[in-house]
Parts: C-alpha cells; sequence; structure tokens
C-alpha cells in the first residue's frame, strides 16, 4: 500500500528535525520504504509518499520523530489505478 504522510514541523523548526536526519538517517523500519518527498517553501510542513503492508507498520517510524514533528498518514493510490475502477453511476 502507498502512504502519504504529511509531516507538520512542530514549532515550524526544521532545523532539529535536519540535524536527527543527518545523524540517523530517516530510521525505517523492516517493512516500510520511502519513495519521495516534498517540502512546502516556507519549511513547515513536509510531504512524503511511503510503502508498506499496513499503515501499522509506520507506527515505530512514526514514534522516531514524534517529538518534532505530527503526522498524518492517509492511504492512496495511483491515479491511474483510481481511474481503472469501475464508477457507480
Amino acid at each position: 500500500m502507498l502512504f502519504m504522510v504529511i509531516e507538520r514541523f512542530k514549532d515550524r523548526d526544521a532545523k532539529l528535525i535536519g540535524e536527527r536526519f543527518e545523524r540517523y538517517g530517516r530510521m525505517l523500519p523492516v517493512g516500510v520504504a520511502y519513495h519521495s518527498s516534498w517540502v512546502d517553501a516556507v519549511g513547515g510542513r513536509c510531504f512524503q509518499i511511503m510503502e508498506a503492508d499496513r499503515v501499522e507498520l509506520l507506527t515505530d517510524w512514526v514514534g522516531r520523530w514524534e517529538d518534532l514533528v505530527e503526522f498524518e498518514i492517509v492511504p492512496v493510490i495511483t491515479s491511474a489505478e483510481f481511474w481503472s475502477k469501475p464508477r457507480a453511476e
């Protein structure tokens, strides 16, 4: 499954997040794959695409960052997958 992870930096403080990332990396648990990420222009949020068999696998990862970041995790599918499915009329 794919997940859009929206991170909101607490106190808009990207410096501490960057320092931890430089020191320890992304700190993903086994079974979670990182695909790509984007940071908003003001540096207050990060948007990431992650992949895991189930959302619960992201729990350990969130726990490693939740002192600095608030998380919203949204299951997503690709546009192609969405539009290939039949729609109710």
